[in-house]
């Protein structure tokens, strides 16, 4: 069992930026990839991006890319998520996933993570 734990969330104006961390529980973070998602009122969870087990690969949703920027301390058994250019549209509660390989078969897929956290919200206003 891995638990995750979200942090960093809160209230930014649009054009700020925030820093999301995700800790993990457990002695083997790097067997874990590690990915982002978000929920938004009224809509379905949505894949916001995701990181191999050694950090070497990154993936991203596309309206993320070059706005978001996903790490990871596999030492500090951390994941990081920094947000730039916040936009009203990206409001929404922020979750961790953490698959229970090292790489992914299909990282968009949500029922490919194991282990969730229970997401920290982010307010963006205009």
């Amino acid at each position: 069992q891995v638990y995750l734990v979200e942090s960093g969330g809160g209230l930014v104006q649009a054009g700020g930026s925030l820093t999301l961390s995700c800790v993990a529980s457990g002695r083997t973070f790097s067997s874990h990839a590690m990915g982002w998602f978000r929920q938004a009122p009224g809509k379905e969870r949505e894949f916001v991006g995701a990181i191999t087990g050694s950090g070497k690969v990154t993936y991203y949703a596309n309206s993320m890319k070059g706005r978001f920027t996903i790490s990871r301390d596999n030492a500090k058994n951390t994941a990081y998520m920094q947000m730039n250019s916040l936009k009203p549209e990206d409001t929404a509660v922020y979750y961790c996933a953490a698959r229970a390989f090292p790489h992914f078969a299909n990282y968009l897929n949500q029922y490919e993570y194991d282990y969730w956290g229970q997401g920290t919200q982010v307010t963006v206003s205009s």
